[in-house]
């Protein structure tokens, strides 16, 4: 028989082991003393063996029984035990599951990055009765500005952007207000600093909550910056400079991401990112946004909305990777509604006095960088532990069950290569890691039709492929493309933005016309997006959608009043 053969000895103590026998095809267990050997073949399943003084199994598959052979040979012995295992293939596997095993490590599980999907595999494996740590560190910006536990979509992302999206929309409701009868004499203006407070007593609050959530499940949350030393070992340095090792039978990469500079002079001294502005403790001002990505037109849009002066300078697309004329629509309706775009232009140089980045000079002009992200992979020791890493990106190329090419260390969130940058798709990766390695789960994050939303002035939803990419993938002579503008009721008394609201669908006649690709751009695309991903994760059909009745009168509705393009 080939394959790997290796022995594990056990001393005279309590001690467990499992194994996954899917990669075993026989095993041996035998008295140190030599006698009553015994070879048998191992169904597919787990078995778990426990020694406290003797020698039984605790559990395995159900078709087979160990418990006949195993009780008559260790049953009164205080020996120690060697187990003989033999894999099927040379493919490393089973080495990795028996070093772990003789080894001793001071944690179960280390998570290196204290964001969503981080705490979420801390917590879940905590749950599963494993000793784990979660070591985080926040490198403060150029402007020194720092946060707390939670990772960026808790401090300086998702939440504080929906916030203030929200303060910029309900400048608009009361807007409307006034056609709906309502009547204020006084002026209405905004405070910067009543926002910029409430906002971060919240989120303060979400970070203790976080702190004690990990205290409650047992993990050792320690504010520290994890480097690998070796491949099983981590120095973690404090704030103070004091380094501490710690040693883990498996890590898991969840460093996330920070906003990528430009790299001009002048860019670190007078910019700043997504990173500052929700600290920020003054109003930015008349501001120029650099970039097109969501960041920039989510932070361009509400800072409009807070009727400050906004210009976005944009190198060449709005929104790469999304359906471009969903895209476009949204970028149309901000400049309809006072942002200005500076199309085709690239800044080389921030100067003190921002006329080299077309701002005048002001007294609280502010140039916000928003060009993209980094993956935060390159200064944690990933070449000292053999992980390979895409040195184009920092990005870190992982098999479908989040594994590097490192057996015992996985990455989950932003930082893997071809995967979403999205705050739920990380804590759903997390989760499902977690139990795949501790409770034998083989469930696997699905990273197609993941439904997602960029808050714009006028929300963009999408689900699935953009109409570029369904051409790509499928031809043009395979698809069918569904549409229609809309007028949201709410809009209609105030008399605002008729007919700029947009949906539309992709579908795959090939495949009995399944939606491969949902976009909607109007009021809550979030809310209306999320149902319609669901039905998606079902492969829907138009004729399905169609059959669908509908909630009136809701904008969600129009799902099913869809024209085809090419009748129009």
């Amino acid at each position: 028989m080939t394959g790997e053969v290796h022995s594990v000895y056990l001393p005279p103590k309590c001690r467990t082991i499992e194994y996954p026998t899917d990669v075993l095809s026989e095993w041996t267990l035998q008295e140190r003393r030599g006698c009553n050997q015994k070879h048998i073949g191992v169904p597919r399943g787990h078995f778990m063996i426990d020694r406290f003084c003797n020698f039984q199994v605790l559990k395995c598959s159900p078709k087979f029984s160990f418990s006949s052979f195993v009780q008559p040979i260790v049953q009164n012995s205080r020996e120690s035990i060697n187990i003989c295992i033999r894999q099927k293939t040379s493919n490393g596997r089973l080495q990795q599951l028996l070093s772990a095993e003789n080894e001793s490590y001071d944690y179960d599980l280390i998570v290196i990055g204290g964001g969503s999907g981080g705490l979420a595999c801390s917590k879940e494996a905590a749950l599963l009765g494993k000793k784990v740590m979660v070591l985080d560190y926040v490198v403060p910006t150029p402007k020194g500005t720092t946060w707390g536990l939670g990772g960026t979509c808790v401090n300086v992302g998702c939440i504080p952007k929906k916030l203030m999206h929200q303060t910029a929309m309900l400048g608009t409701a009361m807007q409307d207000a006034r056609k709906f009868g309502w009547e204020f004499d006084e002026k209405v203006k905004h405070n910067w600093e009543t926002m910029r407070t409430a906002m971060n007593n919240y989120i303060g609050s979400l970070n203790w909550g976080y702190r004690v959530a990990l205290r409650d499940k047992n993990v050792n949350y320690v504010n520290a910056y994890a480097e690998f030393t070796e491949p099983h070992t981590i120095k973690a340095t404090n704030k103070r400079g004091k380094e501490t090792f710690y040693t883990a039978a498996n890590f898991i990469l969840a460093t996330g991401e920070r906003p990528r500079y430009l790299g001009i002079p002048g860019d670190k001294e007078y910019c700043i990112t997504s990173d500052d502005l929700f600290s920020l403790p003054y109003c930015p001002g008349k501001t120029l946004v650099i970039g097109a990505s969501y960041v920039a037109l989510e932070c361009g849009g509400f800072l409009a909305g807070l009727g400050l002066d906004v210009t976005v300078m944009v190198r060449s697309i709005l929104l790469r990777g999304f359906d471009q004329e969903m895209a476009n629509r949204a970028g149309e309706h901000m400049e309809e509604h006072g942002v200005k775009f500076l199309r085709k232009y690239v800044p080389v140089k921030v100067s003190v006095d921002l006329r080299s980045v077309c701002l005048s000079a002001a007294s609280k002009a502010n140039v916000l960088i928003a060009v993209g992200r980094d993956a935060c992979t390159d200064k944690v020791g990933l070449d000292k532990a053999g992980v390979k890493v895409n040195s184009k990106n920092g990005k870190i190329p992982v098999n479908d069950e989040e594994q590097t090419n490192v057996s015992h260390i996985y990455a989950i969130g932003d930082i893997l290569e071809g995967k979403w940058e999205l705050t739920p798709v990380a804590i759903q990766a997390g989760k499902l890691l977690a139990r795949r390695l501790y409770a034998r789960s083989t469930l696997k994050c699905d990273y197609i039709n993941v439904p997602t939303t960029v808050f714009t002035p006028l929300e963009y939803g999408s689900c699935g492929l953009s109409e570029d990419r369904a051409t790509e993938l499928y031809g043009q002579d395979n698809i069918e493309v569904y549409h229609t503008l809309f007028w949201p009721l709410e809009f209609t008394v105030p008399g605002r933005d008729n007919n700029r609201c947009y949906a539309k669908i992709i579908c795959n006649k090939l495949d009995n016309d399944r939606v491969i690709g949902f976009h909607y751009l109007g009021p809550n695309a979030g809310e209306v997006t999320q149902g319609f991903g669901t039905a998606m994760k079902c492969r829907v059909t138009k004729e399905q959608l169609d059959g669908t009745i509908g909630i009136h009168p809701t904008c969600a509705e129009v799902m099913r009043q869809l024209c085809h393009r090419a009748l129009q």
